[in-house]
């Protein structure tokens, strides 16, 4: 291909489709593809080689004119990298845009026409329609009157039929549409169809007053349309549970209160009957206090009773949580258990360091009366220590109260 490009490989294979297959492709696209191709001839009409030979840098550019260079360039700018359609339909038809770049851009300069009407078959003409482009419906002021558009024009789709405006009706749009009305025109030409009032299906003029028809949901009485209350008239059908509430032209059928189990209008007044967990209270359907009027509305230990709208439920009091459906006392966690000694006194543990040490040289004395020699040694170590000790606390006590004059 002499203008395959690396950001579009997936759409080599579709280059082998036949043009048959190329008609599916929708006459905006090429219409777009040839608008953008029109665009880069101008673009790359007057390009400016800046060599300073006048001479030579004109037959450059007649060269360059019909060159395969400047059609690359026009067709690698032809369609945005991320509009899919466009480069599938660019990588179909290269041959026809070469043909037609090279051998006939004399005789069919206009390149919507000879491509996307002529050789794709892919658009009709303006006032054309269908696979066979054929005449759209003509009034007179043009196609469908000049008051719609032709269904399917300037393409190979559609029937045909005129979409009128809003207003107009009719084959060729020439009626005005049901409320709508024809006013008068100065000249002899036909006036224009203007809205009747909103209830109106026909009319003579704008004014409620000027009805000759009424739209669903409306009755004519002197020349007026009034709103048929379908909730009066048992026209409506609600369902279950819901009321009619009528509106212009119409009703809705809206939800009951909670309170209510049927009702004919809205809120807790309009009930046909109660719901569960409400009473009548005068004439309006109240919520019913459980937890007042029960005696034990909640059987559970510990639990407490809450009311809500319809209903009530029980909770654990405060101080209490749920554990296995039941209430218990919410306790913070316990501590790590303190060791023996954790609650003693610094001078309670002196006297316990004290006792033990006196139970030891009490038990090395015995030894050593025995005339062992080591023990006797450990025994005289253990009361130097002691004493040492004793007179090092004592003297630092009585240092301490001579200090301070005691």
């Amino acid at each position: 291909m002499w203008w395959a490009r690396p950001f579009l490989p997936a759409l080599v294979l579709l280059s082998e489709l036949s043009v048959v297959r190329v008609q599916t492709a929708p006459c905006q696209t090429c219409r777009k593809l040839t608008e953008s191709f029109i665009k880069g001839l101008e673009r790359t009409a007057n390009k400016n080689f800046g060599g300073g030979n006048t001479a030579w840098e004109e037959e450059k550019l007649a060269k360059y004119a019909r060159s395969e260079t400047r059609l690359l360039e026009i067709v690698e700018a032809a369609c945005e990298k991320t509009d899919f359609e466009c480069n599938r339909l660019l990588e179909q038809i290269e041959d026809q845009v070469e043909t037609w770049w090279f051998h006939r851009q004399q005789e069919a300069p206009d390149l919507f026409e000879w491509l996307c009407i002529e050789e794709l078959r892919l658009c009709c003409p303006p006032g054309h329609f269908g696979p066979d482009c054929k005449e759209c419906p003509l009034g007179p002021g043009g196609v469908c009157g000049g008051l719609g558009r032709c269904e399917g024009e300037g393409t190979r789709l559609g029937d045909g039929e005129c979409v009128c405006d809003p207003g107009y009706s009719g084959h060729l749009c020439q009626s005005c549409a049901d409320g709508y009305y024809r006013e008068k025109s100065s000249n002899d030409s036909t006036g224009a169809c203007a809205a009747c009032y909103h209830s109106c299906k026909k009319c003579s003029g704008p004014q409620d007053y000027k009805c000759l028809d009424c739209k669903p949901g409306w009755i004519l009485h002197d020349n007026k349309c009034v709103d048929i209350d379908e909730c009066g008239t048992e026209l409506a059908r609600c369902p279950s549970n819901t009321y009619c509430h009528n509106t212009d032209g119409s009703y809705e059928c809206r939800g009951c209160d909670q309170a209510c189990v049927g009702c004919m209008g809205s809120g807790p007044a309009r009930c046909k009957k109660c719901s569960r967990g409400y009473r009548l209270k005068g004439a309006k359907c109240l919520d019913i206090d459980e937890c007042s009027e029960r005696a034990i509305a909640c059987p559970g230990l510990n639990e407490a009773c809450i009311n809500e709208e319809g209903s009530f439920h029980c909770d654990c009091a405060d101080g209490f949580i749920r554990r296995d459906s039941i209430c218990v006392e919410n306790k913070p966690p316990a501590g790590p258990e303190k060791g023996l000694f954790d609650d003693m006194t610094d001078d309670e543990v002196l006297v316990l360091q004290q006792m033990f040490f006196g139970v030891v040289i009490c038990a090395l004395a015995t030894l050593a009366a025995k005339g062992d020699m080591v023990f006797t040694a450990i025994f005289i170590g253990g009361v130097a220590a002691m004493a040492g000790y004793w007179l090092t606390e004592k003297g630092d006590y009585m240092l301490d109260g001579f200090l301070k004059g005691r």
